[in-house]
């Protein structure tokens, strides 16, 4: 479904529902929900995040709290059937216990949420943990699963969206702290009685690495070094630097300019002879990808963008040492291989989104008006002109990529 389509559903359709559900619970529903005890501790978890396959990784944290809580067969996901992939790759919960919303068109929408909620119910899910910030949708669906615990974030005092009063345990969204820290944080509510808050006395954990460690199998490495022989003939076996020129529809405003990174394959390829640059990307960016290689005009760069499956393009980074990449689902996906990634930040913050871990390098010009998309004005903006990427430049990159490829060569060096 077009992002903006979604958007717009729940706005117009999410802001009554959320009302005439919040409603029907002061009305019919009046008792408060019972304080936390033995007797009624959460035995069974679903966590709720429809889109942006990105933020999953940023909650790996959070889903392990769980597993700890409750044992991993009891934790279960509410996503969008075009997000489980890196859910599945991440390997925390069982792929039975990935409940999917074919958000294919309106119609179809509606019929897999209704779907969720009967399996949700008849699984009998009592505790629901909403990672979508202020989303009206999820808050519903968390309200219509009959569960007895409802996690999530609660706008207040004018600063969030409206998405009824549906939640039990209602926590003061926190922009000064990482989405990995305001992830887990929701998990750790269930430790505190629903009537304490917003206050929260609880100090944050630390952000840390997640768990989850990708590893091909043989097979597979043989699959991407086939791909990468045809699409790079004798220079298949050479280092190879990546580059993902396209953020998703989601957010055009992350994107940097194409002829940047051209400019930065040409210099990477003057600079490094004995490596290879390769583009990367989604099916529907095939084509410009190809155009970008035709500008960079070497027989040393070239695009797999469509030619490889998620899973395909996980292995490819674990050939890889450098991937340079707008802020974007990639941007976290790599965090899962040794790959080093340099990530380019403008609308949004890396104090909040960047991936956690030493290989992660983030560049961000830190502009007056920068971010200006945040989770209280539903992650949009009115700019058209995002200079905050425009800001950085191609020596910048070029220097990160550098620092990353020296850092692994005295890694190695220390290794040997």
């Amino acid at each position: 479904m077009n992002v903006a389509r979604m958007r717009a559903i729940d706005v117009w359709l999410g802001t009554p529902v959320c009302w005439a559900l919040t409603l029907w619970r002061k009305l019919v529903s009046r008792r408060p929900a019972p304080p936390p005890t033995p007797a009624t501790a959460p035995r069974k978890i679903m966590f709720v995040k429809l889109a942006e396959q990105g933020s999953t990784v940023l909650a790996q944290g959070a889903l392990a709290a769980a597993v700890e809580r409750v044992g991993r067969g009891n934790v279960y996901f509410l996503l969008f059937k075009e997000n489980r992939a890196i859910l599945d790759l991440l390997d925390v919960i069982p792929r039975a216990n990935v409940i999917e919303i074919d958000a294919r068109g309106l119609v179809g929408a509606t019929l897999g949420a209704l779907g969720a909620l009967r399996r949700a119910r008849a699984l009998g899910i009592d505790t629901v943990i909403d990672l979508e910030f202020f989303a009206r949708s999820s808050a519903a669906l968390a309200y219509l699963t009959g569960a007895r615990w409802r996690v999530g974030f609660q706008p207040a005092h004018g600063a969030g969206r409206y998405r009824g009063d549906l939640l039990t345990h209602r926590l003061s969204f926190n922009p000064y702290l990482h989405t990995g820290q305001v992830f887990r944080l929701l998990v750790d509510a269930l430790d505190h009685p629903p009537e304490a808050f917003p206050r929260f006395a609880h100090v944050p954990p630390p952000v840390a690495p997640g768990p989850a460690r990708f590893v091909p199998t043989a097979a597979e490495t043989a699959e991407v070094r086939a791909v990468l022989r045809a699409k790079l003939g004798r220079h298949a076996d050479a280092p190879l630097i990546l580059l993902n020129a396209n953020a998703s529809d989601l957010m055009p405003l992350r994107r940097w300019p194409p002829e940047r990174y051209v400019d930065l394959a040409q210099r990477l390829l003057a600079r490094h002879p004995g490596a290879a640059v390769v583009f990367t990307g989604a099916p529907n960016e095939a084509r410009a990808a190809e155009e970008l290689v035709r500008q960079v005009g070497s027989d040393r760069c070239a695009s797999v963008a469509g030619a490889t499956t998620l899973r395909q393009l996980m292995v490819l980074y674990t050939l890889a040492e450098v991937l340079v990449t707008n802020d974007s689902g990639p941007a976290h996906f790599a965090t899962l291989t040794p790959i080093d990634v340099v990530v380019l930040f403008g609308p949004e913050t890396p104090r909040l989104f960047a991936g956690v871990g030493s290989r992660t390098r983030p560049l961000w010009a830190g502009l007056a008006c920068s971010p200006c998309i945040n989770a209280f004005n539903d992650r949009n903006s009115d700019c058209r002109d995002n200079a905050c990427m425009k800001h950085i430049d191609v020596p910048q990159v070029l220097a990160a990529v550098d620092d990353a490829l020296d850092a692994r060569r005295a890694g190695e060096k220390r290794a040997a």
